[in-house]
């Protein structure tokens, strides 16, 4: 019964981080490019009371084992595509299909992202594109995108080549968006901000040439969020009763254990 009260207890931590994860999920519904999330559970050891022997064919043929638990052991990221929807701004960008834009933060490292909601930053007679956050968006040279103030009607194709106008009306090129693949997504890890770093896990990033373009880049809207709430909501009602159950093991096991003690009375 000492064994069941802590094997119910690795139950009720299991869920509580599930618990946790899908509550993560749902509080990104409404996030950009937000990937869901999902917790990775592995049963813990067995103790062996008996074990097989089948010597002479007199043994037994099955193991007398009890386990200890469960243990959670990885959250995984999906990184199946949200829908997009139409904003008409022509800083927004989406990328159909898999690959990422890269981003260099304040303290010069470069960070991944999927969120196109990028923002034109102003200084003086230039502006910069960046995300939300003030963070440069990388051109293929790994150099930030500048912006002359006298140029209008930025448009970025399917391969990320940005183009402008200016004041003449002529078209000025000015090069295109870094874009990048990862053999292993799912190793990436998560930074916040909608932003995600290469481990030795993910590999290194694999720069897309335009001639190499699988995915494309579609002007005037954004990814939303592949959180499906209702699926979020079966998984948060499948834990709850999980975490319920266990802990109903943990009072009965605490009852059998006062019966016991009561039979010296």
């Amino acid at each position: 019964m000492i064994r069941s009260l802590w094997t119910a207890a690795t139950g009720m931590k299991a869920q509580q981080l599930n618990i946790d994860t899908i509550s993560n999920n749902l509080a990104n519904v409404n996030t950009t490019s937000y990937k869901g999330q999902r917790v990775e559970f592995k049963d813990l050891f067995y103790e062996t009371l008996k074990r097989t022997n089948l010597k002479d064919d007199k043994g037994r043929p099955v193991n007398l084992e009890v386990g200890h638990g469960v243990m959670p052991t990885a959250t995984t990221r999906d990184f199946k595509m949200g829908s997009l929807i139409e904003t008409q701004n022509p800083l927004d960008l989406a990328i159909d299909g898999e690959g990422f834009f890269a981003v260099l933060t304040p303290n010069g490292q470069i960070k991944y992202t999927r969120d196109g909601s990028f923002k034109l930053s102003i200084n003086e007679d230039e502006g910069k594109l960046t995300t939300s956050e003030g963070y440069s968006v990388l051109n293929e040279d790994d150099e930030e995108i500048v912006i002359d103030n006298n140029l209008s009607d930025i448009t970025i194709d399917e391969l990320g080549y940005i183009t402008a106008k200016d004041e003449q009306g002529q078209t000025v090129d000015l090069g295109r968006l870094k874009f990048v693949k990862f053999m292993n997504p799912e190793g990436l890890i998560s930074e916040g901000q909608n932003l995600y770093s290469a481990t030795s896990a993910s590999g290194e990033e694999i720069s897309v040439d335009a001639e190499e373009m699988d995915s494309r880049i579609v002007q005037g809207y954004l990814e939303t969020s592949n959180v499906q709430v209702v699926e979020e909501m079966v998984k948060m009602i499948t834990a709850q009763r999980a975490y319920e159950i266990n802990s109903k093991s943990i009072q009965t096991s605490d009852e059998m254990l006062q019966m016991a003690n009561n039979l010296r009375r």
